[in-house]
């Protein structure tokens, strides 16, 4: 991954964990390597995947095919026009959804990611960031608590 891809998978997950010490951190961080649109990006996936991976994973699990056939009726232009590269947003729009555990996103944007040329190694490595960025989220929520 290029360091704007790291720091913008870095803060989209932080975003998507909600903890907002880790993510005023990341943000910090990152804005030294991405740009306004970079930025504007990994909030908007955070945003987006949060919505849709609840929806998409309550259709994933709810048994019933017929919701399926109905329309989503769910605004999702910022997919369409990012702002950025989208294969750049389908990386981070797959690492919001492994924070947030919707299967069939995941599965979603895996396969557009590896449709687009992006490798097995780089997919891996946005998901190893987003798993590490979820664990220090609720370490950080835990020493909160105590």
């Amino acid at each position: 991954l290029t360091e704007k891809q790291i720091a913008a998978v870095a803060l989209s997950t932080a975003i998507a964990a909600r903890n907002p010490q880790l993510t005023q951190g990341i943000e910090a961080w990152a804005k030294s390597h991405l740009d306004d649109a970079h930025v504007g990006a990994s909030r908007a996936a955070a945003a987006i995947m949060g919505m849709n991976n609840v929806y998409y994973r309550f259709l994933h699990l709810v048994e019933d095919g017929e919701y399926q056939t109905l329309p989503a009726r769910l605004r999702m232009n910022i997919i369409g026009n990012p702002g950025i590269d989208k294969l750049d947003f389908e990386l981070l729009s797959l690492a919001v959804s492994a924070v947030n555990g919707c299967g069939m996103c995941i599965t979603s944007h895996e396969r557009k990611l590896r449709e687009g040329g992006i490798s097995r190694e780089a997919i891996q490595s946005a998901v190893r960031i987003a798993s590490v960025i979820h664990a220090v989220a609720g370490v950080l929520e835990y020493q909160a608590a105590a």
